[in-house]
């Protein structure tokens, strides 16, 4: 050992653009693809409404109506991964 640090990289990290790093290239997803997301998708939302439209009946307010924005919040993802690819 001479004391001397090992050679990291040739090119330093202040030069290296974030969207190089942190994005990873993506390209847009078959048509079969997003429709079958959609469809488990849509699975899913039917239980996150039957959890909320049986946690309500029960009388759990604060359990139905956070079921009830996740059914939402999910239906939401999947239109937009339909639509935008």
């Amino acid at each position: 050992m001479t004391g001397e640090p090992a050679p990291v990289s040739e090119v330093p990290v202040s030069e290296v653009p974030v969207s190089e790093v942190l994005v990873p290239e993506a390209g847009q997803r078959p048509l079969i693809e997003r429709v079958g997301l959609a469809a488990i998708a849509i699975v899913v939302v039917g239980l996150f409404g039957a959890i909320a439209l049986a946690a309500l009946y029960g009388g759990g307010l604060f359990l139905g109506v956070m079921a009830g924005i996740g059914a939402l919040m999910t239906l939401w993802a999947a239109a937009t991964s339909v639509r935008r690819g």
